[in-house]
């Protein structure tokens, strides 16, 4: 059985407010729910096997690079962030360094943290449309992200996320740098098996 796409709700008339998005994430637990900057809810669907194990590897990989620098969190696509240019949203993997994790209060912390992370990677499965995706990325670049991969299957390729520039693509086999944001991480796409 393939996954089906996410469903998405539009609240243009429906004053939704943080709290009340967060008792909603909360009373349906096994529903992974994304808010849009624009303020459509979006019912995520679980994605496959396949989609899922290559999930599992990018966040493997970041957290042992992580564990050697201990230069920030990582955090895995059921931890739901609140931006601050608007949306909640979840992405597959995600990054943020400690000195601006340490600034949220523990509440926050425990909560929809109120921050953009530093670094995500979301990845394309197949029954993702791209520019849903391409949007999201975006919606994180207005909210501060520094360095974001879309790693695309279907198109063999990856769009490299930077604020102030455009968005560079990189066709498959990729060697992705982690740059000045995560020094020393390096990625090469597809991982091997």
């Amino acid at each position: 059985m393939t996954p089906s796409l996410p469903m998405v709700l539009s609240l243009d008339r429906v004053e939704l407010t943080d709290e009340q998005f967060y008792r909603i994430c909360q009373a349906n637990p096994n529903t992974p729910l994304e808010r849009s900057s624009s303020g459509a809810l979006v019912i995520m669907s679980p994605v496959g096997g396949e989609s899922g194990e290559r999930e599992a590897d990018l966040i493997t990989d970041l957290a042992i690079w992580n564990r050697k620098t201990q230069l920030g969190k990582v955090f895995s696509s059921s931890t739901l962030f609140r931006l601050p240019g608007g949306g909640d949203r979840s992405p597959d993997a995600a990054w943020v360094e400690n000195s601006r994790w340490s600034t949220l209060t523990p509440e926050e912390r425990a909560g929809f943290p109120p921050i953009c992370p530093d670094f995500v990677i979301e990845l394309r499965s197949k029954t993702d449309a791209l520019t849903p995706l391409q949007e999201k990325m975006a919606e994180y670049l207005i909210s501060g992200l520094r360095l974001g991969w879309l790693i695309n299957p279907r198109n063999q390729e990856v769009e490299i996320y930077r604020p102030g520039t455009t968005v560079q693509k990189i066709h498959f086999p990729a060697r992705l740098s982690g740059e000045d944001v995560l020094p020393g991480f390096e990625l090469i796409w597809p991982l091997s098996d």
